[in-house]
């Protein structure tokens, strides 16, 4: 009897793990005889369980769509989405296999997505298998071939690239395999953005907003592309790009285990690449773009090319010059234009422009199997030549690429970036010696000059009602922690310090009487603001621009120290999200700040205004939040210094006409050496409500000062509460103790 039982006991178990192994060894593929139901809850997951393939409904929605997720890193991420534009309106879902193809039947069994596969032997059993690297595939179960795919989901990609997935065009199966952006964070229907590809000429990739292009990746070169410098964070990803008749795509391997990385394409147009941090258990942005003004698409014009660490950042090439005044009053867009026009007979020459982004590559010539020097005699003989590069950086440079067009879209680099060559006209590359022999011999003649002209002005100053001069300190050759960096060069007119020393504003001068002609006189009726530091007010240049004029109060507590540093810091900023300075003006007594005019205004007069708040839905307030969040970073992280804003608040976010966030007031800004976390301060500034609690009591600020302050802004755009002055009838001081 004891032995019947342990008998029975046995087989029971191998029935069990016979059971199990079945199911374990069908747990990546899908049969014609099964079926997929969301109400089943059952999914797909690939071998060593890596990815998984189900049914999903995002956030706050009751509509449903067949995708593929990680399995392996516990926080949600889709890769792929089959019926985006399509989903299910209820949770009566299933997929099946129909003939030779995949097919989504809703609750009514009518298809709402297929494979459209045609041809083949309907007779031929087909299955479906999900690999471990995130591709879905659908094949003959009679094809040993492990390529020999009917249909695969890498061919139909979504807004993300995985590892060994193609981008590009494949000429023999007819797919443009490109990304395109969820429409939100929560909805994975279509979006606005995309990334398009070129294949003429020298092929690159562009990120368009619907029609228009908000990015270009450059073209490849070698091991890159021209748009993306090299970083030894990426050492671990092998990049390839692929250019026959086949096929025009770019490809990428992780060739480390145990590392997933992937590029997406955000709802917001943001390109990245993202890497599983492990230990953080957190997505990692290695790489992203736009990352500054200089990665958006034509920035300076015709001609310019754009540097994020000059101020301003769009510079003409040499031999050329703005195209108009409006041009040099910082309306970069209108680009540049020739000094001097080529002559083309053999005595045009070329400017060599280092680490540079390659122009756009829509006008152009390749030839891979010549160097530089034949290139560039290629060049001088066809009179629509521009300019020319290598087509390889590798190995010293091979290849060669003709510019027969305009040139746009160019942007020089710190680190990174190739040689181009621009052509210009033999009277801009005047001999250096002869131009050196004319400055040496017309600088005693200017010195005169300017020696009569000092004292003629001395004699003339003495006699003149004194005017505040700029008495900002220059720092110390050791700097201190509250001191500022002093190797920041900042003026183009001379002032006397306290200390006899001169001072230099290296940014557009404005004179009072012409701020007062564009402000109607600082009338009540221009007037957009009032801070503790004085008003803005709205005003239209004679060219019809329109700035914001920050005029400091005399009374205000916005002594020299804080203008100066003000003037300082914006005018070394570059970036989307934070407020472009126009110039300013230190003339009678007065300072003031110019800036960019934003038609918006700033967030407070939205966010707590009960008519306005209305046009803050929650997609705007998310890209709100996020363009703050990316202004922060950039402070903190991305720029060539880091800064510690010290006064981030809703009222100094400013909106521009797309609601695009930008921040502003920079009065109470520091800079940090990139070595330096903190400081102390006798001297506590900012508001109240927004301070972190060292920062009030102790005078200690850091970065987590400014996270601080973003925290508490975050909970004002997500409530529509002010911090201070909210109320509750449980006695709560404000928000943060609400919410605590």
């Amino acid at each position: 009897m004891m032995r019947s039982v342990q008998n029975y006991h046995h087989s029971y178990i191998f029935i069990i793990l016979i059971l199990f192994l079945a199911f374990s060894v069908s747990a990546n593929t899908f049969s014609a005889t099964e079926s997929l139901t969301i109400s089943s809850n059952k999914t797909i997951i690939s071998p060593n369980q890596i990815f998984e393939l189900g049914f999903f409904n995002p956030a706050s929605s009751s509509r449903w769509f067949l995708g593929i997720w990680f399995k392996i890193i516990p926080k949600r991420t889709y890769v792929w989405v089959a019926n985006r534009d399509n989903p299910l309106s209820s949770s009566n879902g299933t997929l099946k296999i129909s003939g030779n193809n995949l097919v989504i039947f809703d609750q009514s069994d009518r298809p709402v997505w297929s494979t459209n596969i045609t041809g083949g032997d309907v007779r031929s059993p087909v299955a479906a298998e999900l690999l471990d690297n995130g591709n879905f595939v659908l094949r003959d179960s009679k094809n040993k071939d492990p390529r020999g795919f009917l249909w695969q989901s890498f061919d139909f990609p979504t807004d993300t690239l995985l590892s060994e997935m193609k981008l590009g065009w494949d000429n023999k199966t007819g797919y443009s395999k490109l990304l395109r952006s969820w429409k939100t964070t929560d909805d994975p229907s279509t979006g606005d953005f995309s990334i398009k590809l070129r294949t003429s000429g020298f092929p690159e990739f562009y990120v368009c907003n619907r029609e228009s292009i908000t990015y270009r990746s450059g073209p490849w070169i070698g091991n890159r592309f021209s748009s993306v410098p090299g970083t030894k964070a990426l050492d671990y990803i092998v990049n390839n790009f692929t250019m026959s008749n086949q096929e025009v795509a770019y490809t990428y391997r992780v060739n480390k285990t145990n590392i997933y990385s992937i590029l997406s394409l955000s709802s917001t147009g943001l390109l990245q690449r993202l890497t599983w941090m492990e230990a953080a258990q957190s997505w990692k942005q290695i790489w992203y773009s736009p990352k500054d003004l200089c990665d958006n698409y034509k920035e300076c014009g015709n001609y310019g090319y754009c540097d994020a660490n000059s101020s301003p950042i769009c510079n003409c090439i040499k031999g050329f010059e703005p195209m108009n005044e409006q041009a040099a009053l910082r309306d970069d867009s209108v680009g540049c234009v020739r000094k001097t026009n080529l002559t083309c007979d053999g005595r045009d020459g070329f400017v060599r422009l280092k680490k540079m982004r390659l122009p756009d590559t829509t006008t152009t010539i390749v030839d891979k199997g010549i160097g530089l020097k034949e290139c560039e005699e290629r060049c001088l003989k066809d009179c629509n030549c521009t300019a020319f590069a290598n087509t390889d950086i590798r190995n010293g440079g091979s290849g060669c690429v003709i510019w027969t067009g305009e040139l746009l879209d160019i942007r020089n680099y710190a680190q990174g970036g190739q040689d181009l060559y621009v052509r210009i006209a033999a009277a801009d590359l005047e001999d250096k010696r002869i131009r050196n022999e004319k400055i040496v011999g017309s600088s005693i003649g200017v010195s005169i000059l300017l020696l009569l002209s000092f004292i003629i002005f001395h004699f003339w100053k003495r006699k003149q009602k004194p005017s505040i001069a700029i008495q900002t300190p220059i720092v110390d050759q050791v700097r201190s922690q509250d001191s500022l960096m002093n190797e920041v060069v900042i003026s183009s007119r001379i002032y006397k310090s306290k200390e006899n020393k001169t001072e230099y504003l290296e940014l557009p001068m404005m004179e009072l009487k012409a701020l007062a002609m564009a402000t109607n006189n600082f009338s009540n009726d221009n007037k957009l603001g009032q801070g503790g530091f004085g008003i803005v007010y709205k005003g239209r240049l004679l060219d019809g621009k329109d700035i914001a004029v920050k005029r400091l109060s005399k009374m205000s507590s916005q002594g020299t120290d804080e203008f100066m540093n003000e003037v300082r810091l914006i005018a070394k900023l570059q970036h989307i999200n934070l407020v472009r300075l126009l110039g300013c003006c230190v003339d009678k007594g007065e300072k003031m700040l110019i800036y960019e005019y934003l038609e918006n205004l700033s967030l407070d007069s939205h966010l707590f205004d009960k008519t306005r708040r209305s046009n803050l839905n929650w997609q705007k307030r998310f890209d709100i939040i996020n363009g703050i969040a990316r202004g922060l970073l950039y402070l903190h992280q991305d720029s060539r210094c880091r800064i510690i804003h010290r006064d981030l608040k809703a009222s100094n976010v400013l909106l521009d006409k797309n609601m695009t966030p930008k921040i502003s007031d920079f009065g109470m800004a520091r800079i940090f050496g990139r070595e330096e976390t903190e400081a102390n301060t006798r001297r506590v500034v900012g508001t109240y409500g927004y301070m972190s609690p060292e920062y009030a009591m102790d005078g200690i600020f850091s970065m987590k000062s400014d996270v601080f302050s973003f925290g508490v802004l975050l909970l004002e755009i997500i409530s529509g509460k002010r911090n201070k002055g909210f109320y509750n009838s449980n006695h709560d001081l404000n928000l943060l103790s609400f919410v605590s």
